[in-house]
């Protein structure tokens, strides 16, 4: 069982009695991946895949070393399809430029749903307005959970599903092997926001069949401006690169440009090579710990959070009413109040969680509220926090009753 006193010594910033209940927007990060990133700068910045003095080599074996940590970690087949982007938001519009741009075509259909992160929603209704495509968007139930039959329908002769496999508001854990295989039998591609999702729970892209998954490493304990996409390497061969430069091409010539093999055909330029190190390092500490063991870990926090929230007058809680329903968080209304109050409040007790509509808007909207107050959990959480969450908001609601 999972130790969260244990865990907090290894983050300085919680050895104040800050209660962070805010990973769903980035997580803290451990020593072990500060000392990482400390020691690169210490004993071998250098450029990768540029130099051929000893600490550019010691640097470019590091930074690969990480890509076959991350391959490993989410069961891509090659290293080929792992590909560092600066966060699931560069992610998203690699696919969207790269192949949204070069084979949709105008007419065909591109399906989405109504719970997605802007970064998940945006780049394609762009990509439907400037290709000229059909650009439908699946519903939610009342508990926010995906609506699978009106999927089915929107799925109809679609060409690409972009959809995240936990809502960054409702919370909502899609059923995504099912849904990645509706969208194969319809002949349309997948595209997988697995920002909220990947962090605390196994991932294998090949038992789930998708064809794209994109996350973030600062939401997984690593440093900000690393990110990831997975794509199966027969679609990436045929992609077009997102940025033109250095790294990215193999010969230039003043008639034309050869680009690079996988996977550096997409990344170019200089990488965040400490944070891509940070990366590293948070994998093998999430491997140290066991996933399997946080995920165990936040269904109790979760749960504990629903049962004390649902117990305070006027306090709704949106998406499904179950911890294994539901990603680590949980957003919530409070009668009367509005939540950058909420949270303002809250902070006067230490404690941190968000307000606003989470780059959210329409599942806002569908359930016709502005904003809401979200609180999340992650592994060095405690039961205590939980309760003095509930305990503060229950002075927060005496304010504006």
């Amino acid at each position: 069982m999972l130790d969260p006193d244990r865990i907090r010594k290894d983050f300085p910033i919680l050895r104040g009695g800050l209660i962070y209940l805010d990973s769903a927007a980035t997580s803290q990060r451990p020593v072990q991946v500060i000392d990482a990133v400390s020691d690169f700068y210490r004993s071998r910045n250098a450029n990768v895949y540029r130099g051929l003095y000893p600490i550019a080599e010691e640097a470019t074996l590091a930074f690969e070393a990480v890509r076959e940590k991350t391959r490993a970690f989410i069961g891509a087949g090659s290293i080929k399809e792992v590909i560092f982007t600066k966060n699931t938001t560069e992610s998203a519009n690699m696919v969207m430029r790269g192949w949204g741009e070069k084979f949709l075509k105008k007419g065909q259909k591109i399906v989405t749903t109504i719970s997605e992160h802007h970064s998940d929603f945006v780049p394609w209704q762009e990509l439907a307005r400037r290709k000229g495509c059909r650009f439908e968007v699946a519903g939610v139930d009342e508990e926010g959970k995906l609506d699978l039959a009106d999927l089915e329908r929107k799925l109809r002769n679609a060409k690409l599903l972009a959809f995240s496999a936990a809502s960054n508001v409702t919370g909502a854990i899609a059923d995504t092997g099912k849904i990645c295989s509706m969208a194969n039998e319809e002949g349309a591609l997948s595209f997988v926001d697995g920002a909220q999702f990947v962090p605390s729970n196994p991932v294998d892209v090949k038992k789930l069949g998708c064809d794209f998954l994109a996350f973030s490493g600062h939401k997984m304990l690593a440093p900000f401006g690393v990110g990831v996409l997975y794509g199966r390497e027969e679609l990436l061969d045929k992609m077009d690169p997102l940025i033109y430069g250095s790294e990215m091409i193999r010969m230039v010539t003043v008639r034309k440009t050869e680009f690079n093999d996988l996977p550096h055909k997409f990344e170019s330029g200089t990488p965040a090579v400490d944070a891509v190190i940070g990366l590293g390092a948070a994998l093998d500490y999430l491997g140290r710990v066991d996933l399997g063991e946080i995920r165990a870990h936040e269904d109790m926090l979760i749960g504990r959070m629903l049962r004390r929230l649902g117990e305070i007058d006027g306090l709704g809680i949106i998406g499904p009413k179950k911890a294994k329903e539901r990603a680590a968080l949980v957003a919530f209304t409070l009668e009367g109040a509005h939540p950058h109050d909420v949270s303002a409040m809250l902070a006067e007790d230490n404690i941190c969680v968000r307000s606003g509509h989470h780059c959210a808007m329409p599942i806002h909207e569908r359930l016709s509220i502005p904003a809401s107050t979200r609180a999340s959990v992650y592994l060095y959480n405690k039961a205590e926090e939980i309760d003095a969450l509930a305990d503060s908001l229950e002075r927060v609601k005496k304010v504006f009753r």
